[in-house]
């Protein structure tokens, strides 16, 4: 089981900028097993995500589907390609289950998740 991260304060919640993006393109990563480069309409921008979500979705189950992303995480490398951002995903404690999270309904690209 994974450690539990500690309490945080409020503040420190607020320092995120959680969007629903849209996810446009989605295709493996020509140099990882585990990793999916999604392109991503976050409405007023496009962003380039790379995701550990090989072997859980294939790359045309993701295409059009909504996601929660971590719009203002510092941008990082991930195998030679660049990810600006990070999607939102439940995982299993065994690591056999990794949900992506998505709104219960279809809202536009860019709204604020608070």
């Amino acid at each position: 089981m994974a450690e539990t991260p500690g309490t945080i304060q409020f503040d420190d919640f607020l320092k995120l900028d959680l969007r629903v993006g849209t996810i446009t393109r989605a295709e493996a990563h020509p140099n990882a097993d585990k990793l999916i480069v999604l392109q991503v309409d976050l409405g007023s921008e496009q962003r380039q995500l790379i995701a550990g979500l090989r072997g859980y979705y294939e790359p045309d189950e993701l295409t059009g589907k909504q996601i929660v992303v971590v719009a203002n995480l510092a941008p990082r490398m991930m195998r030679g390609l660049e990810s600006c951002g990070m999607l939102l995903a439940a995982c299993s404690d065994d690591n056999s289950a990794v949900i992506v999270l998505t709104p219960e309904k279809p809202i536009e690209p860019g709204t604020r998740v608070s």
